[in-house]
């Protein structure tokens, strides 16, 4: 067994779409329109065949709350590795990125945390 997808809520899939592509550098993979919404997923340069991140609407009545729950509280939604979180941190930040909390070292493991612009808060963590 193995992970092959995983969601993030996003209060606007174009926004996001721009932001996970154009800011973060993803690639976007899948795109199918499903109403109102599309199925629409990203994924790594670095794993084009690896684990998808669903960009997903967060319209279900519980979602907003529960995001905003999160954010208020400091917590982020999901976490992406990197080699390097000072180095990602700085390349981030060069594109306007807004980081809630800048790197910290905690034993093995370096994080950050940032706004992704559609609700969450997105950690980056490297593991030494």
């Amino acid at each position: 067994m193995r992970i092959h997808l995983a969601s993030v809520l996003v209060d606007d899939q174009d926004k996001a779409l721009r932001f996970y592509t154009d800011v973060l550098g993803f690639e976007k993979k899948t795109e199918v329109p499903l109403g109102w919404h599309r199925w629409l997923t990203v994924v790594s340069p670095e794993a084009r065949d690896g684990t998808e991140l669903v960009l997903e609407p967060d319209e279900h009545p519980a979602a907003r709350p529960f995001k905003q729950a999160l954010v208020e509280d400091g917590i982020p939604f999901t976490s992406f590795a990197v080699d390097d979180v000072h180095a990602e941190f700085e390349r981030l930040r060069s594109r306007g990125v807004t980081f809630t909390q800048e790197p910290v070292e905690s034993g093995p493991v370096t994080t950050a945390v940032f706004d992704d612009t559609c609700g969450n808060l997105i950690q980056i963590a490297s593991y030494a």
